[in-house]
């Protein structure tokens, strides 16, 4: 509760009325709705009454206080003489202003203790004021009461905060409430406060009201709280008017507001007037606004980054953590490690796992497992997952089991999904069912995909298709390319597209290629299959390389379809091998053209066995030529099983001769 310096009710001087409507300093706002802090300035004196007073104070010089009150410094303040380091005067500035102060001080506490024991109720009020900020709560009440008794509104006020202190919280009602009724604003507001806590939520609307409509950013703070708590409409009114006022928890709470009405724009403002005001959350939350907006702007990304800072340098750990993700992402990694150590440090699970993450990612599994931890103590459950992760590609199984069951029965989705496939994996299909259903209950994408296989591979297809709609419309590519191929092969084209359309788009390479081949037979979007081809073959689908490698050619792009059939054949491609021996050979590079001639052979292509077996023919080789044959007609297809026979027949009429 503030306190107030002046009588508040009879006639009143003009120092009185300043006193009154001085401004309040706000109160903690880690604290929201805690009791105002006790003012510290803003009190007003009144002109001196029978020797008391600022004026009537003696003023010595500083050489005749020094002559007073002997030499200040300490033994540090020297000049390597031994003696004190003084100013021109001859006299150590800061002790001396110091001292003054302090005698000033007592001075006047003197003058009003005399006029307060000769029956000034203005004095009493002074002095307990002055006590009850000292903490001299015992000397401060008699003051007090002496003076709220004479109908001193400020000294009920301040006897309100003094007996609120003690734990007499009903008494301390009384003198506010005497307060509030004669006027006084802040005294409304700390009943407010104190009948909201009690539950009595209508008288403290009543006088949070009063105090707000009286100009107390505390009070009209207090009053936004009170109505947003009770949905009403009104609270963001109340929190923009104190807002106004400087305070900074009302411009945070109010942009909350905004933000949650969808008005990013003037929720950005308010969060930076509270960031001004050095308020963490709404630095953080400035922070997160411009790094959602900046796409690849550097302005504001850097913006952003000096916000996160401010926000982390006051004691917000998620801000530090969120840095370390932006420098992360700008490639300074070491940095990057320094703000998550800071936040996890402070219990940032979040930041623990990014830490176990970049360790695990150098093959520091210790280090990884040490901060993995840190996030589990934290009750980051994130911490078990990844414990699970860094077990499993350790080979240590059964402990990776463990931390998934730990993560899954704590609600966490992903451990859920990675249980079910352990579980799966083992061959227990009943036991891996319920935590595919829990995963994918939960949101799990890849859960709610792995039941559709799980009741495909029963061949329940109706739960297979209903599975694999809910994880496509989440986005899941392999689901939207299951439900692509059952339309095509219905017949609905029109369908199959859209779902191919989607798997591609979900990054299924699958999806892009099969999109590719429809569009490609269709014959009426050429520019388009040629597009997806693309992304199929840059995400490494070996058909997808083969065909533009075959686009290419026909255009007589050599280089590149050579580039193309070199990529899919170097994956294990064989027709891509054989594409690329006869696209050699026609270079007259018949040495390499063998070579990949052979690798597709022995991979099982009939084509390339049936090129080698004429080849060997070529040079005179029948012996060679017929095991090629036999080969060719093994691997086939029909066609090339019938020539390869041919062949054989006349190699053997040859031999034969």
């Amino acid at each position: 509760m503030r306190l107030i310096g002046k009588n508040g009710s009879g006639t009143k001087s003009a120092a009185a009325t300043e006193a009154d409507t001085d401004a309040w300093a706000e109160s903690p706002e880690s604290r929201p709705g805690a009791l105002p802090a006790q003012r510290t300035s803003g009190l007003t004196e009144r002109p001196p009454v029978g020797g008391y007073g600022p004026d009537s104070l003696v003023h010595v010089s500083a050489r005749q206080f020094a002559a007073a009150v002997g030499p200040y410094g300490t033994d540090a303040d020297t000049d390597g003489s031994g003696a004190a380091a003084l100013d021109p005067a001859g006299l150590d500035t800061t002790s001396f202003e110091s001292a003054l102060a302090a005698r000033e001080s007592a001075a006047l506490e003197a003058r009003h203790r005399q006029a307060a024991d000769d029956g000034d109720p203005d004095a009493a009020c002074r002095l307990g004021t002055l006590l009850l900020r000292r903490g001299d709560l015992e000397d401060a009440e008699s003051y007090l009461r002496a003076a709220a008794a004479a109908g001193l509104r400020a000294a009920a006020n301040n006897l309100g905060v003094l007996l609120h202190q003690q734990g007499h919280r009903a008494e301390a009602a009384q003198w506010w409430r005497q307060a509030a009724v004669a006027g006084s604003a802040p005294a409304a507001h700390a009943l407010g406060l104190q009948l909201r806590d009690q539950g009595e939520e209508e008288a403290a609307e009543y006088w949070l009201h009063f105090a707000a409509d009286h100009g107390h950013p505390l009070g009209a703070y207090a009053l936004g709280d009170l109505m947003e708590h009770r949905r009403d409409v009104r609270a963001e009114r109340w929190f923009k008017v104190s807002a106004d006022a400087g305070h900074r928890e009302a411009a945070y709470r109010l942009a909350r507001m905004r933000e949650a009405a969808g008005d990013k724009d003037t929720a950005e403002t308010w969060y930076r007037t509270a960031a001004a005001r050095s308020h963490a959350r709404a630095a953080l939350r400035l922070g997160v606004l411009l790094e959602e907006r900046s796409g690849d702007d550097r302005t504001l990304l850097d913006e952003a980054a000096r916000w996160y800072r401010q926000s982390a340098q006051n004691g917000e750990p998620r801000a530090a953590c969120a840095l370390g993700f932006l420098l992360r992402d700008s490639g300074d990694a070491g940095a990057a490690a320094e703000w998550w150590q800071e936040a996890a440090e402070a219990g940032d699970g979040n930041a623990a796992n990014a830490l176990g993450a970049l360790h695990a990612g150098r093959g520091e599994a210790k280090e990884a497992e040490h901060w993995y931890r840190t996030a589990l103590d934290a009750g980051d459950q994130n911490g078990a997952f990844n414990l699970g992760l860094l077990c499993a590609g350790t080979g240590r199984d059964q402990q990776a089991e463990q931390w998934y069951r730990r993560a899954a029965y704590a609600g966490h989705r992903e451990a859920c999904n990675a249980l079910a496939v352990v579980l799966l994996q083992r061959g227990d299909e009943s036991g891996a069912e319920p935590w595919f259903s829990k995963a994918a209950e939960a949101g799990s994408v890849d859960g709610a995909f792995n039941l559709g296989v799980l009741h495909a591979g029963r061949g329940e297809q109706r739960q297979a298709q209903e599975w694999y709609a809910r994880a496509a419309a989440e986005g899941h590519g392999e689901a939207a390319l299951q439900l692509a191929v059952v339309q095509e092969q219905r017949g609905n084209l029109a369908g199959a597209l859209e779902r191919y359309r989607q798997a591609a788009a979900g990054g299924s390479a699958e999806g892009a290629f099969r999109l590719a081949s429809v569009l490609d037979r269709r014959g009426d979007a050429d520019t388009e299959a040629e597009h997806w081809y693309a992304v199929a073959a840059d995400a490494g689908h070996r058909r997808a390389q083969v065909r533009m490698g075959v686009r290419a050619a026909e255009r007589g792009a050599l280089e590149i379809a050579e580039s193309w059939y070199r990529r899919a054949a170097e994956a294990g491609s064989r027709s891509a091998a054989f594409n690329l021996g006869l696209l050699l050979a026609r270079q007259d590079r018949e040495a390499q053209a063998m070579l990949w001639y052979t690798r597709a052979a022995d991979a099982g292509h009939g084509r390339a066995a049936l090129r080698l077996a004429l080849l060997a023919l070529r040079r005179g080789e029948p012996v060679q030529a017929e095991n090629w044959c036999r080969r060719a007609a093994d691997y086939g297809p029909a066609e090339v099983a019938e020539r390869a026979g041919r062949l054989l027949g006349a190699l053997h009429a040859e031999l034969s001769a």
